[in-house]
């Protein structure tokens, strides 16, 4: 029997998986939703846990099959993609991408006015930070839809519904267009071939643009050596500054968050000591692990050295959800997506990707993600001067997070194995230096 197939597009910044819906949603006006922070209130906090939680098992899962590269995912596009396929998705299905994205805490028909409360939130002025978030759905011109499913995702999730006729290969130009103007050319392409036998494309994405709320000096950045896990080392621009910043440590890592623009996002930064190593770092990360964290940054005075960098980053998502119990979707003779047509047209998810950019610099941060789908704490303080500031040099593998500080949700996370390596690519270790090849500078201004 054919297979009808739904590709689930994301483009750059945030990004959110697709997931299908049951018919027992709750509707609301959007209208009564004000696009400011007064509505945080009303925004669950398990949907923030569980978007952080989804994070972290996703990287987990990914990690097992590739500890060599970086990576870099956005846990809130995701999971607004897949709450975009939840809306068409049934029995079994549904439980299982309701699972996947750790959303048990709440209940079904809260879960599309939760994530609508949170993208409003999120979207709150600040003159040093834009944050664009666009949802789009391109259906099959031939096929009809349940006006259901098209519904639930125009009025809770802001989508913009139009037809394709996937079946003319030009249209993989329209729907690349409108990733690119979406993500304001940061990602300016990202689907190559389109199965005529899709029937819809989701597209959840986020651009995010951050300046520092106190810039890095460019006149004190220079190259230095960054100490790959392999024992090598390269070479990468280190910015430097000596500021009040929120920091955390303990005797396996230091941690230090800088602010942007007012001060209600952040760049958590977080460094193993020398003495341990990433993996082991990432083996804690757990939602009440990063709750307990992020309650106990206090304003330091931090002398901190970090690398420029630019990543790149795409990955099929198939097996790594699959290891989190969403293979069911994948199934072409399991998977029930029957609240997403009105035929009988049997679908399932064939093909999943996310593409993510992030760009850091002495200005600030821009970052974007994309991920395709297809069915076949407090403020810094001056410190005391008397106490000299702490050092906090990036120069080894780390992991980092973008985050909204008011409703704690992680935007981006990203692991950082080689700030030099652009892409992913193939892992090919590199002989270290002698220990005589490397001196020190030990004459660093700050």
């Amino acid at each position: 029997m054919n297979r009808k197939q739904i590709v689930t597009t994301l483009s750059l910044g945030l990004i959110g998986m697709i997931l299908l819906m049951s018919a027992g949603c709750d509707r609301f006006d959007l209208g009564t939703i004000d696009n400011n922070r007064d509505e945080l209130d009303t925004v669950d906090p398990n949907l923030v846990r569980a978007n952080t939680t989804f994070g972290f098992k996703l990287l987990t899962a990914l990690r097992k099959t590739d500890q060599h590269n970086n990576t870099l995912l956005s846990p809130y596009s995701l999971s607004v993609a897949l709450a975009m396929a939840r809306n068409g998705a049934a029995g079994e299905t549904e439980r299982a991408i309701v699972s996947a994205l750790q959303l048990q805490a709440l209940a079904p028909g809260s879960i599309n006015a939760n994530y609508v409360y949170l993208q409003r939130a999120l979207q709150a002025p600040d003159s040093k930070v834009t944050l664009e978030i666009a949802n789009a759905l391109w259906a099959a011109d031939d096929i009809e839809f349940d006006p259901g499913f098209l519904d639930r995702n125009d009025q809770f999730l802001d989508t913009e519904i139009a037809t394709l006729d996937f079946t003319e290969p030009t249209n993989v130009d329209t729907i690349n267009d409108s990733i690119n103007t979406n993500t304001n050319g940061a990602i300016p392409s990202v689907v190559e071939a389109i199965d005529p036998q899709t029937i819809a494309c989701l597209i959840s994405g986020i651009y995010f643009k951050g300046d520092w709320q106190e810039e890095f000096d460019t006149s004190l950045t220079r190259d230095e050596p960054f100490f790959l896990a392999d024992g090598s080392i390269t070479q990468i621009s280190m910015m430097r500054r000596t500021d009040g910043y929120p920091y955390y440590a303990d005797d396996q890592f230091q941690a230090v968050s800088l602010p942007y623009g007012d001060g209600q996002m952040g760049m958590y930064i977080f460094l193993p000591n020398p003495d341990t190593d990433l993996n082991t770092f990432l083996d804690l990360l757990s939602v009440e692990n990063w709750e307990g964290w992020m309650s106990q940054f206090l304003p330091m005075d931090v002398s901190l050295v970090m690398p420029k960098f630019k990543l790149e980053y795409s990955v099929e998502l198939k097996e790594a959800l699959e290891q989190l119990a969403m293979g069911i979707a994948f199934d072409e003779d399991r998977a029930d997506f029957s609240r997403m047509t009105a035929s009988s047209v049997p679908v399932f998810i064939s093909y999943l990707t996310h593409t993510a950019v992030v760009e850091v610099n002495e200005e600030g941060t821009e970052a974007a993600t994309g991920t395709y789908v297809f069915f076949d704490g407090p403020q810094p303080q001056a410190a005391d001067a008397t106490i000299p500031p702490i050092p906090f040099i990036v120069d080894r593998p780390f992991f980092f997070a973008i985050r909204d500080n008011q409703t704690g949700t992680v935007l981006f996370m990203g692991v950082v194995m080689d700030p030099v390596r652009l892409k992913k690519t193939p892992y090919i270790p590199e002989p270290p230096l002698p220990a005589s090849d490397f001196v020190p500078d030990l004459d660093v201004p700050f």
